[in-house]
């Protein structure tokens, strides 16, 4: 009975890899500047479209997801207590949005070599005594594609004459989906949640 019993259970225990869910496998990260005050930021200024960057270019597109994807971002920041104006209007806050279209091609080299077998299936057993076994050089080569989505808000009050913006925040959503539009609302929610700090004096 005992054994039956963790034979069912092990049956149907899910395994980690195999059987995980898209939504499982979605992993959002965000960085902060922890000597920022956000509450300090009263308005912020989004990008009229979404940089689609990828190994060969950089474009910038506005498709029915990128619409959507910039509108649920500004209803979240909204919803924190900040007011969208407009890019000539010297907001607080510059949200860049972009999305991320990885290859990446990995390729491995094994040079042969001479070598003793550690087991216990010497030469020797094949007939060939005081042999060693040979190992022919080969190559491998992985390769593998990633979409993900990157969310960088950076310091426009403060930003000095020195030619350079200081980011103060940053999401990257990555994992299975991120390109679907159903998926948007979700995800972006998620980066906001695990920010509680991105929020207004007033909210």
């Amino acid at each position: 009975m005992i054994a039956v019993g963790a034979l069912l259970i092990s049956s149907c225990r899910k395994d980690p890899l195999n059987d995980m869910t898209a939504e499982e496998s979605r992993i959002y990260v965000t960085n902060y500047d922890e000597q920022v005050d956000f509450s300090s930021y009263k308005t912020f200024s989004i990008v009229d479209s979404v940089a689609v960057i990828s190994n060969r270019d950089a474009t910038k597109e506005l498709t029915q997801y990128d619409a959507k994807l910039l509108a649920s971002i500004k209803a979240n920041l909204t919803a924190n207590g900040y007011a969208e104006v407009d890019r000539n209007a010297d907001p607080d806050l510059a949200v860049n949005v972009s999305r991320i279209n990885t290859t990446s091609t990995s390729i491995g080299y094994a040079p042969g070599y001479w070598s003793g077998w550690p087991g216990y299936w010497d030469p020797g057993y094949w007939g060939y005594p005081g042999w060693n076994y040979y190992f022919p050089p080969y190559y491998s080569v992985f390769q593998y594609n990633e979409k993900s989505v990157a969310i960088d808000m950076l310091d426009l009050k403060t930003a000095k004459d020195d030619n350079q913006l200081t980011a103060v925040w940053n999401a990257m959503l990555r994992g299975t989906g991120v390109w679907n539009s159903d998926n948007i609302d979700t995800m972006v929610k998620a980066v906001f949640d695990q920010s509680a700090y991105l929020k207004t004096s007033a909210n």
